[in-house]
């Protein structure tokens, strides 16, 4: 299990629960269960039986598996910011260097997390835009972050200045989307190509500096 994957999902299995307890339990057991067989895997009944309590328990927290899962994937976009937030406070890394780490974290994240990270981006939660606005709350201030990142980058002379902040950042987006998607849907799977791939999005955007 890579660490990505262990932040996603910590589980603690008791019979002994707080309230808080078994909120928790449920979110990271259920985390675990789509990472292991996908969101088809998981259900309120079959995830009740694995902790070892009542379904009604479990409807206690989640009233249905659509509530389950958007609780899942705003906990994924929760973890995919606090690990990004760590590069960006790393004061070994020069800014530059920081862009390229980012890069790279994107799409180990979302390889590495893959059945999470389609849930966090894809149509079960976001078809004909009606996602919920507990997901949305999460959602939206994580691609804020990216919005600021780059902001910060660009003024720092790392990206290029002239493109608008939001379609910088939205472009960004796309392209480690894509890639990530790539890897995840099975086309790349070479270690190298992916190195490769992510490095040369990062050629493409930062500024080259003249000597």
């Amino acid at each position: 299990m890579t660490k990505t994957h262990k932040a996603l999902s910590t589980t603690h299995v008791s019979t002994n629960y707080h309230h808080g307890d078994l909120y928790s339990s449920l979110l990271n057991t259920a985390t675990t269960m789509i990472l292991e067989g996908g969101v088809e895997a998981l259900s309120l009944r079959k995830l009740a039986i694995r902790i070892g309590v009542s379904r009604t328990a479990a409807y206690h927290h989640f009233k249905d598996k659509n509530d389950l899962l958007v609780a899942i994937a705003a906990q994924g976009f929760v973890s995919w910011q606090k690990q990004a937030e760590q590069i960006v406070i790393n004061k070994a890394l020069t800014e530059r260097e920081k862009y390229k780490a980012f890069v790279h974290y994107y799409v180990q994240f979302a390889t590495e997390n893959a059945a999470i990270y389609q849930l966090m981006f894809g149509g079960i939660l976001w078809k004909d835009k009606q996602s919920p606005l507990k997901l949305k709350e999460v959602a939206y201030p994580s691609f804020q972050f990216q919005v600021e990142l780059t902001k910060t980058w660009q003024n720092k002379g790392v990206l290029p200045a002239s493109p608008k902040t939001l379609r910088l950042a939205q472009v960004t987006w796309a392209t480690l989307h894509g890639i990530a998607q790539l890897v995840i849907d099975g086309i790349y799977a070479d270690a190298s190509q992916i190195d490769e791939m992510c490095q040369c999005a990062v050629d493409l955007f930062l500024v080259t500096h003249k000597n």
